[in-house]
């Protein structure tokens, strides 16, 4: 699974710096040709893209490395930062474009060779489509952040290359002058959104954000079927990039022995890991009676009890 998962977002990654150096290639082309500012802020997007994309290979790459002696939990997070990476990069160029419609509002200018630019986006936009769906079957299979936010980025660049598209033609064909700086400053505005949009996700993950409700539900209904533990509290989880991590305590009779205890922990754990792979489960056994932190909710909350009231 781990092997298939780093050959996919692999050649997600590979596939988006290819796109970005063809597109790239060919908005230059086109910005030549039509001195369109909405057109220079798509291309600036897509170099970019480039860049992001170098970052969301590295990312992915080193995620995809075992555990060593310096990183026991493994790399997972090499993901988040590279994603956190690509938002600077997405934020910088927003400011960029916006900056550069500023200035030409103020100082004026032409745009020409309409059908040049038209025929370059809708080039362009059909590329993406084509990256779009497959970068979204590679997250749908392996859950990469760094492969959600670069699609992100580039399901940007269809409303982007739209822009471009709409503003030549507002320009040259309907005499609209403002109409090309205005959606420059219009794909700004939708980069700085999408930037936002996308960290959320990262930051989670950099920070260890517990699971969603419905799923740490779900984990805590696996085990409450097993009536052998009491009291499960202390639940903690979180993700880094494919891996996921819980760790919790659970009441034992103080009487029973610890092969006992291990025999039922081994039964737990593994029908755990049958609902819920990929995660990495740490069960601490507590003797009937015990309490770890008695002013501390967070801690003693019991989650079988918890799950009885909800119900």
């Amino acid at each position: 699974m781990s092997n298939d998962r780093a050959s996919l977002t692999r050649s997600a990654a590979f596939a988006s710096i290819a796109m970005a150096l063809f597109l790239g290639a060919l908005k230059g082309w086109a910005v030549w040709q039509t001195s369109s500012t909405a057109m220079l802020g798509s291309l600036a997007d897509t170099a970019l893209d480039f860049v992001a994309s170098l970052a969301t290979l590295a990312g992915v790459w080193i995620a995809a490395q075992p555990a060593d002696n310096d990183h026991r939990f493994g790399h997972g997070k090499a993901e988040s930062l590279a994603a956190v990476f690509q938002v600077i990069l997405i934020v910088l160029s927003a400011s960029a474009i916006a900056f550069r419609a500023v200035l030409r509002l103020a100082q004026g200018g032409e745009t020409r060779a309409a059908e040049q630019g038209i025929t370059v986006s809708i080039i362009a936009i059909i590329a993406t489509l084509a990256l779009v769906a497959w970068q979204r079957h590679v997250v749908k299979r392996t859950g990469s952040i760094a492969i959600h936010t670069d699609s992100v980025h580039y399901q940007s660049d269809l409303f982007l290359n739209m822009a471009v598209i709409a503003a030549l033609v507002l320009d040259q064909y309907m005499g609209m002058a403002m109409a090309d700086p205005l959606f420059g400053l219009a794909i700004s505005a939708w980069l700085l959104w999408n930037a936002w949009s996308a960290s959320t996700e990262a930051i989670d993950n950099l920070m260890d954000r517990e699971w969603p409700e419905d799923r740490r539900q779900a984990f805590v209904e696996r085990a409450a079927g097993h009536p052998e533990l009491a009291k499960m509290h202390d639940l903690r989880t979180r993700t880094s990039g494919a891996q996921d991590f819980a760790q919790f305590h659970v009441n034992l009779p103080a009487e029973m022995t610890v092969e006992q205890a291990h025999d039922i922990i081994e039964r737990v754990e593994h029908d755990l890991l049958s609902a819920f792979p990929n995660t990495e489960i740490l069960i601490h056994i507590d003797p009937d009676g015990h309490v770890d932190e008695p002013n501390n909710q967070l801690v003693e909350q019991d989650e079988f009890k918890r799950l009885k009231e909800d119900k």
